[in-house]
């Protein structure tokens, strides 16, 4: 997964230069209890923040302060002086206003939803919501300025003067301290980016024009850029759920939020010449997908002016220990209001503990030079599949003076030449080289542009080869090749023989990603393990290697294939792709037969001539690089594929005619604090007689791994068709219903449920051609036509945060007498690491 970046970043880790005014303490009221969410701010000044649940804050500024102010509705103003410009644990003690001891505002425990002002302000901002932002014009376009950084937080002296960064001492002189949570940080990583983008909402088109890119830290940043992209992607803090690391948070201003949090009139004052009212909100909750904060909204629009969210401690979040929050507003007129800032800091470690030493994840995005209905023809929004500008990655700091929206402070500035300096440094290229290996699975050659592995794949067991061993290979110039090749070696010590692919691919047109690729494979594989055909000619199914299994799988094919393929994308996201392949198969184990009936008698040999033509769409998709292979950006979109394939005997002497169309849906859906939905659908149906090595095999799932788009209670060959509609469902609710039992609150465990159903038919002809009695090892060919076959399950994940269970049922096809081999339950799990 892609947090595997984290744990290569891990491997480096932070003392300062300090800001100029730096304040942290408690603040309590009168009986020795903290105080939550006071205002505390420099005297004379906006800049403040809020304590938080146990009265606790930290402050700082690149100014020089003298004094602070600390109020909350209900006590006292308190205003202290300060002495120094670094103060640490203070403790501030807030007296109760004698006028209103009677109506003091406590903000603690459930408020009342009822004659409760600030929800009464939060219904006004949902009525006036589709009259702010950018909503309101027809056409815009802005300049965006954005900055992403990774640092490594939580600097003591032991980090400093540990083995670990022992030659790398001076990386410390760039330490610094956080606004946010007052710990010390070394940035290891800074990218920024300047666009133009450019919006129409009649057309529903919206199109961001890169004018220039720069960052310094690891050789291969756009991995780590794309990672920040997916992890803070978009969002519109007056939608409901604000989606962050692939989970939904409930929005404070969403019209759910009344039933998830307690909201607080808290103070109200003039902003930027604006009358505002300052609401305060926390969780009723615990262990849900929540915020806390305060927010600032207009009097007379209900348009926000600022936002603060911090996540709540307890959310059922793993490996994020902060999400912080900032969001400024822009008052362009008396009605338009539309964002001017926003800031976001996340702070990931493996453990949440307040000591634990992390990495700070931050993103600064500013807008400016907001420019309304300027029409651009339609054509200008069409996006093209190639955008690739070389100048765009070498801009001179000219450009940067001008495009910037924010200087970068002197510790950014100094960023640059600390890690031009560290790339030069040995230690640290071990260190990085390691985290290259564990994150991409290839070993580096330095000295050729060769890659060695995949490293987890050497090793693998089936019944049929025994222990198998695998070495392979690729050529690696960067990420950006325009042409590949690649290919492994396999040996099996029970059946003494080796195995061997080859591939090639070429990027021949980069606009229209003209692509040509071939190889050939002799190898034994699992045929069956999914009911749509890959288009790799060196893919192989974790089924084809499971060490161990539910049952003895005997049923592997001994498989000789040689692919010629074309593909293009003549728009975005769409592929179109024709494949020539000839194929040998027959079977791999004494105890499996392939045979199958000809007007000569019974052959065990398959040879076939297969053309295809696929056309897949993927709506949504966000991709990386521009090489001949590109990485995903995001996970977030349907896959939708359909394949016309024609067998010929007469090309290389086929053995069968036949047509077989194949579609296939996969839909994930995002359901806000209800989880995510992933839903499939797939169908199929084969024209003419074909053998068993030829039809569409049911995938069963005989390992202990769970496998998505498998079925977990069948073998292998239990179910086989020439025509078949298969259904999956899987739902996760991310602790939704586990957060509400208090004893498995704090576990912070997720439910899965999930349905899988398949429906099938075979011909008479195609059961009359592979029925050879005569054979014992021979196949009785069953298909689920009478009612579909079913199965149902549920699970738990994020056990010791790494691991899930499903526990699986099957749902007919089960009568001891017809079926008494059928596997009635099962349990299977995998792991993996996930947010």
């Amino acid at each position: 997964m892609k947090i595997k970046i984290f744990f290569a970043l891990l491997l480096l880790n932070t003392l300062a230069v300090m800001a100029q005014t730096k304040v942290s303490g408690y603040v309590y009221d009168e009986y020795n209890e903290p105080v939550s969410f006071a205002n505390v701010l420099f005297k004379g000044s906006t800049e403040g923040t809020i304590t938080n649940e146990n009265g606790r804050f930290y402050l700082e500024s690149s100014e020089t302060w003298s004094g602070l102010t600390v109020s909350f509705l209900g006590y006292q103003t308190l205003n202290i002086p300060l002495e120094k410009k670094v103060n640490y644990d203070l403790k501030f003690t807030l007296v109760e206003e004698a006028a209103q001891l009677n109506s003091v505002l406590i903000v603690s425990g459930k408020q009342s939803k009822k004659n409760n002002p600030a929800i009464d302000i939060l219904r006004k901002i949902w009525e006036h919501k589709r009259k702010n932002g950018l909503k309101q014009v027809s056409q815009y376009e802005y300049d965006k300025y954005e900055k992403v950084e990774f640092d490594i937080n939580t600097i003591d002296s032991a980090l400093i003067k540990s083995k670990l960064f022992r030659g790398m001492e001076f990386v410390f002189s760039e330490v610094d301290t956080s606004r946010v949570t007052g710990k010390t940080y070394l940035p290891m990583f800074i990218n920024e980016a300047a666009s133009t983008v450019y919006g129409d909402n009649k057309l529903n088109k919206k199109k961001e024009v890169l004018k220039g890119n720069k960052n310094s830290g690891f050789s291969d940043n756009q991995t780590i850029i794309d990672f920040v992209d997916d992890l803070y992607s978009d969002y519109n803090v007056y939608d409901n759920y604000l989606k962050f690391f692939d989970k939904s948070f409930v929005s404070p201003i969403s019209k759910t939020g009344i039933s998830t949090y307690n909201y607080v009139l808290s103070d109200s004052a003039y902003i930027d010449n604006k009358w505002c009212y300052n609401i305060i909100y926390y969780p009723r909750r615990k262990n849900e997908l929540t915020f806390k904060g305060d927010f600032w909204v207009a009097d007379t629009t209900y348009a926000l002016k600022e936002i603060n969210l911090q996540a709540s401690k307890s959310a059922n979040i793993n490996w994020v220990k902060e999400i912080y929050i900032e969001q400024e507003f822009e008052v362009l007129n008396d009605s338009l209001f539309l964002v001017k800032r926003d800031y976001m800091m996340s702070d990931f470690a493996f453990s949440k503990k307040e000591g634990s030493r992390g990495i700070y994840g931050k993103r600064t995005t500013l807008f400016d030079n907001y420019e309304f209905d300027k029409v651009k023809d339609k054509k200008f929004y069409d996006e093209e599949v190639y955008n690739y500008d070389k100048d765009v990655y070498d801009r001179d700091e000219a450009f940067w003076t001008n495009n910037r929206l924010e200087a970068l402070n002197k510790d950014e500035k100094g960023v640059y030449k600390m890690l031009d300096t560290l790339k030069t440094v040995k230690k640290f290229k071990r260190l990085y080289n390691l985290g290259s290996i564990l994150s991409s699975g290839y070993i580096e050659f330095n000295s050729l542009p060769l890659d060695y592995g995949p490293i987890f794949s050497t090793f693998g067991f089936n019944e049929v080869e025994g222990l198998r061993l695998r070495t392979g290979g690729r050529t690696y110039f960067g990420r950006n090749d325009l042409w590949r090749l690649e290919g492994f070696l396999a040996y099996g010590f029970k059946d003494d023989k080796f195995k061997y692919g080859i591939s090639g691919k070429w990027l021949l047109d980069k606009k229209s990603r003209f692509i040509i690729s071939g190889g050939n494979r002799r190898d034994v594989e699992q045929i069956g393990a999914s009911l749509t055909s890959s288009s790799d000619v060196l893919g192989r199914s974790l089924a084809s290697s499971s060490v161990v299994g539910t049952s003895s799988n005997d049923k592997l094919t001994s498989i000789n294939l040689t692919s010629l393929a074309v593909e293009a994308e003549p728009f975005r996201n769409f592929v179109i792709r024709l494949d020539a392949n000839y194929r040998t198969l027959e079977s791999a184990s004494p105890t499996f037969s392939l045979d199958y009936n000809t007007p000569t008698g019974i052959e065990s040999e398959i040879k076939q001539f297969e053309s295809s033509l696929s056309m897949s769409y993927f709506p949504g998709r966000k991709m990386t690089g521009f090489g001949v292979e590109r990485r995903e950006a995001n996970d977030d979109f349907a896959r939708i594929f359909a394949q016309v394939s024609r067998g010929d005997k007469n090309i290389l002497n086929g053995d069968f005619d036949y047509t077989k169309l194949q579609f296939s849906y996969i839909q994930p859906w995002q359901l806000g604090g209800f989880g995510r939905l992933t839903t499939t659908i797939e169908a199929g149906k084969t024209i003419g007689e074909v053998p068993l090595g030829l039809l569409s095999v049911i995938p069963g799932n005989q390992s202990y791994f769970s496998i998505y788009n498998t079925f977990s209670q069948l073998d292998f060959y239990e179910f086989v068709s020439d025509t078949y509609t298969s259904l999956h469902f899987e739902h996760n609710f991310n602790g939704r219903l586990f957060s509400r039992v208090p004893f498995l609150r704090k576990l912070n465990l997720r439910e899965i449920l999930s349905v899988r159903g398949v429906w099938g038919e075979i011909s008479d002809k195609n059961i009359a051609l592979n029925d050879v009695p005569s054979n014992p090892n021979n196949i009785q060919l069953l298909a689920p036509d009478k009612k579909p076959y079913y199965e149902y399950g549920f699970g738990i994940g994020n056990i010791f945060k790494v691991f899930r269970i499903d526990f699986n049922f099957r749902g007919n096809y089960k009568d001891k007498d017809l079926y008494p081999e059928a596997r009635k339950f099962g349990v299977t799990g995998t792991f993996g690491f996930y947010f």
